[in-house]
């Protein structure tokens, strides 16, 4: 019958009613995406009308009904038993013949080749709940016999114990859900690869990137958590522009690669070291997988959760499946719970990151299916990995923690529908933790974070943004340097970010001594060159890893803030900080002060050190030019003489970033010297605006080494000596139209000098994150009060300049 059967080609949207949230969306990807471009494997649906005809020709629909009326809706302790006996019904069940016949045709216009039968429930794939999972699917169909039997386990499969306990939590009627089954040509992923693609970013709601992450083979491992797979992250506006806008690739060390052994059985192998070492996407279907994945997401007009696989015989990209995604996209990006941690405990286990809380509860070790009724409500889950199947008892886990897997595995998945914290592979937790244990899982800390032992105190700070104004004059900038924190940090109130320090960023994603790098081949100690071959490893060229690691790190806070200012100070390690760096010791001199050694715009030019400094510029070009974030601007640190600041920017402009080929480019100096604010004027023929680090500024100001217990009670930001600078610093930048910003600690700290900044009219303040949102309101106060003060002519003679440099766009405070 007709009604039975339709294909892709003849589906949308629009039929959700007659093929479920799957098969209407592989229709709509057929007819409306295709033509786009786009490559999705062809099939047909066995509608909600055959699954109906099903139930009524075996006489179904009323022993389901009795049977579902005897489930515990209360401890739904026999869940197991009443969706059992469900799936017996249907499964012991024959299919009518004209359903049979009509399955059969339908399989041979198809071409008779490999298919994979999915399930598509009527519920599914809706905007508000996902179902994703719910229901079975089965993979290298290949005859007629075997899809009539894989239709009717699908039928089966609207009543797994998971799907039961699902529609309860949702509120649907069990007798109004209609099964159709969607038959799909599969594609060969035996020597490709296979993914997932979020058009958002899956953790924190973020919407300007794409998330992919993909493994080698069949998809299974990465879902059911068995592997770490690649990730990556897209940046849409750029790439829209025709950047190559890829941010960041992380390489996941994908252990096993699942295959098609013979029929319908696969095998799990250890994945060769040189496999493992490869991205299973190549830049070409990367940045084409990005941009079919925002043709998806424009179409759709919501935010998505696609399918994606490379076919390892045509080595082309295909499309398998869409849905909208329903976690993030239904949270409100204005509303924030901040959690911080007091303290911490001994290190138990670190992993990657789902979702952003604390959690302190007893451990209960999982490590078999038949284990999982040990767990009890408030527990914390720590097993190997999960299965759809437990998705019932995972509602009892106040956190998952997982061995393996990555951010789109089951059990993260999971995890973030339930609103609960999960660190996912972890490699050993299982190990490391002992049940029974009390122990508190951390995913406060960035996407790595951590498994402590005992409870460890934190504080929820509850933000809500929704009426939160900026200053009217004042901007408030974040000082960021985490570029795991950007994506969260963004969705706050503010205007851009006023300081990122490269040497963080080197410390932490580098970790080498930059002419370690350089000068890789010549290298004397043996060890120092197996511990940065290790860190280096998938990079033939070492310069390239620092360029690639920092360009990355820089991007991706870049991106968060997008099109707001991302101000990238270069380095200012002290020769006794860069010490620490692995390979520092064949390069740093040893000084006696190195808080007035050889530190900031010194070392640019500087044969010891000018080689790494071209690494610098080339990583903060790429992320220019290659990427197209142009936001980001360019900070000089410590720079002494004007002498010294002409040369300096020479040397950047030899090396990438040259304000005459690159016209949006926009240079700045950091007023930390007295000098600085001294020769103000000769300064800012150079630069096009300033950033005044307060911290040196006033320790060289009264000669104090703040770090020294003896002196440091007199160290003060707040000294009449450095006020009377910091006002000329400011004066100085509007009398030659320079805007001008602060960077430093005292903001956060004392509200009486974020009055003296803004009375002064400087530009902009950047806070740590922990002080803005405090700050912010501190400026606000204080604007108000100037207004209300000030006189009229003198209100009107300190804004003039600021204003006028606000309408024409310049510098970025």
């Amino acid at each position: 019958m007709d009604s039975f059967i339709k294909n892709f080609s003849e589906i949308g949207l629009k039929d959700l009613a007659e093929v479920g949230g799957k098969g209407a969306s592989l229709g709509e990807l057929v007819c409306k995406l295709v033509p786009l471009g786009l490559r999705v494997p062809g099939g047909f649906s066995v509608t909600a009308a055959a699954f109906r005809h099903f139930l009524e020709v075996n006489g179904l629909r009323d022993r389901l009904r009795v049977l579902l009326g005897k489930l515990d809706r209360k401890t739904y302790q026999n869940l197991s038993e009443i969706g059992g006996a469900a799936r017996s019904l249907l499964v012991n069940a024959e299919l009518p013949d004209d359903l049979k016949h009509a399955i059969s045709v339908a399989y041979r216009k198809l071409g008779a080749g490999v298919v994979a039968v999915r399930s598509s429930a009527t519920v599914e794939d809706l905007p508000t709940a996902s179902f994703a999972g719910q229901h079975d699917s089965f993979l290298n169909i290949m005859e007629s016999s075997e899809v009539l039997t894989a239709v009717r386990n699908c039928f089966a499969s609207l009543y797994t114990d998971r799907a039961i306990k699902y529609r309860e939590d949702n509120g649907f009627d069990h007798g109004q859900v209609a099964l159709s089954v969607a038959v799909q040509q599969m594609v060969s992923v035996d020597n490709g690869s296979s993914g997932v693609a979020f058009t958002l970013d899956p953790e924190t709601g973020f919407r300007d990137v794409i998330h992919i992450s993909g493994t080698w083979g069949l998809g299974e491992n990465l879902v059911q958590g068995a592997i770490t797979p690649d990730e990556f992250w897209v940046f849409k506006p750029t790439l829209q522009q025709g950047y190559d806008a890829v941010l960041q690739r992380k390489l996941g060390s994908k252990e096993h690669t699942l295959v098609w052994a013979n029929d319908s059985l696969t095998y799990n192998y250890v994945t060769p070291e040189e496999r493992r070492n490869q991205f299973v996407l190549d830049d070409n279907h990367l940045l084409e997988l990005a941009r079919w994945c925002c043709h998806i997401e424009d179409h759709y007009g919501k935010p998505m959760d696609i399918e994606w696989a490379v076919d390892g015989n045509d080595g082309l990209l295909y499309i398998l499946q869409a849905r909208p995604e329903t976690v993030q996209a239904n949270r409100n990006p204005r509303i924030f719970a901040d959690y911080r941690l007091g303290k911490k405990g001994t290190l138990l286990a670190s992993g990657q990151a789902v979702g952003m809380k604390v959690v302190s509860g007893k451990a209960r070790i999982i490590r078999t299916a038949a284990d999982r009724a040990q767990l009890r409500p408030g527990e914390i889950l720590v097993t190997g990995q999960t299965q759809p199947d437990w998705d019932p008892v995972l509602k009892r886990a106040a956190a998952i923690v997982t061995d393996i897997g990555g951010r789109t595995s089951h059990a993260s998945i999971v995890a973030r529908e339930l609103g609960v914290p999960a660190v996912v592979g972890c490699g050993n937790a299982t190990g490391a933790i002992s049940d029974g244990a009390l122990i508190t899982v951390s995913c406060a800390e960035g996407k790595t974070r951590n498994i402590y032992s005992g409870a460890i105190p934190y504080t929820v700070v509850e933000h809500d943004f929704s009426n939160t104004q900026l200053p009217e004059r004042t901007g408030v900038k974040f000082i960021l340097n985490d570029p795991d924190k950007a994506f969260r940090l963004s969705l706050f109130p503010n205007n851009g970010v006023g300081l990122v320090r490269l040497e963080i960023i080197i410390s932490n994603q580098v970790q080498v001594h930059p002419m370690a790098l350089v000068r890789f081949a010549e290298l004397k100690d043996d060890e120092t060159r197996r511990r940065i071959g290790a860190l280096t490893h998938s990079y033939q060229d070492k310069k390239e890893y620092f360029v690639d690691k920092v360009a990355q790190s820089i991007a991706m806070i870049a991106a968060a803030f997008y099109p707001k200012e991302v101000i990238v100070r270069t380095s200012d390690f002290k020769t006794n900080e860069y010490a620490g760096l692995t390979g520092a010791a064949e390069f740093e001199p040893k000084e006696e002060n190195p808080m007035v050694g050889f530190r900031g715009a010194s070392r640019y030019y500087h044969p010891l050190y000018r080689e790494a400094f071209a690494l610098e510029c080339a990583a903060i070009a790429r992320v220019r030019t290659r990427m197209g974030l142009e936001n980001v601007k360019v900070m000089i640190p410590f720079c002494r003489t004007v002498a010294e600041a002409e040369t300096v920017v020479s040397v950047m402009a030899a090396n990438g970033l040259n304000r005459s080929s690159d016209p949006g480019l926009e240079l700045y100096m950091m007023a930390e010297i007295p000098a600085n604010v001294l020769l103000a004027d000769a300064f800012a023929t150079h630069f096009d605006g300033f950033s005044i680090g307060s911290n040196d500024l006033a320790q060289l100001t009264l000669g104090i080494d703040r770090d020294s217990a003896l002196v440091a009670p007199l160290f003060s930001e707040q000294n009449e000596a450095t006020r009377r600078l910091i006002a000329d610093m400011i004066g100085a930048a509007h009398r030659n139209g320079k805007k001008i910003g602060l960077c430093g600690l005292a903001p956060g700290d004392d509200p009486a000098f974020v009055r003296f900044l803004v009375n002064e009219g400087i530009d902009s303040i950047s806070f740590i994150p922990g002080a803005l949102l405090t700050g912010m309101a501190v400026v606000r106060l204080a604007e108000k009060e100037r207004k209300a003060t000030a006189a009229p002519d003198q209100q009107s003679r300190r804004d003039a300049a600021p204003v006028a440099q606000k309408a024409s766009g310049g510098g970025p405070f």
